[in-house]
């Protein structure tokens, strides 16, 4: 099962890599790691995502809790949540095929931010489930590039992570 470990961290150098050794150390796989510094310059916002069971979730908060950098930790996915991912896609678009990747680019809110003569760059914001979708729906010969951020989440309403 999916979750995504929202983890506030000190701002300073080898926290990140005590938390990635965390991880490699007991054998749990990160999808994807987004780490930035949050609105109080000492301290950073880590958005893990992981698979496991309950229980290895447990263990993995249970872990990172004893970090000494680590501030906080939350499993934003036992609650309500907001997911997004960036998305950079690199097409062909060349004759024809300028007309149809404008036209998919629109219907998944996309956004042209580059333009050669032989190549569209679009970005998309949306949940992992819409960026996939986006990728299926175009021809795979068609994609030259991608990338991708991974989830960034946040807890809805008056659920906040802060110290």
């Amino acid at each position: 099962m999916k979750h995504i470990i929202a983890v506030l961290i000190e701002n300073e150098a080898g926290a990140l890599s005590r938390v990635v050794g965390l991880f490699s150390a007991r054998g749990y796989n990160i999808e994807s790691l987004i780490v930035a510094p949050t609105e109080d310059a000492s301290l950073s916002r880590m958005t893990i995502e992981t698979r496991g069971s309950n229980d290895v979730i447990e263990q993995i908060t249970k872990h990172l809790n004893r970090l000494i950098e680590v501030v906080k930790v939350i499993d934003l996915t036992e609650g309500g949540y907001i997911e997004r991912e960036h998305m950079m896609v690199k097409v062909r678009a060349i004759g024809k095929e300028r007309e149809e990747m404008k036209r998919m680019a629109d219907i998944f809110r996309g956004r042209i931010i580059d333009v050669t003569d032989k190549s569209y760059t679009i970005e998309l914001t949306g949940n992992q489930s819409k960026n996939d979708a986006f990728l299926n729906a175009i021809e795979r010969s068609a994609i030259l590039e991608t990338v991708r951020t991974g989830a960034s989440g946040i807890g809805r309403g008056e659920r906040v992570l802060r110290v």
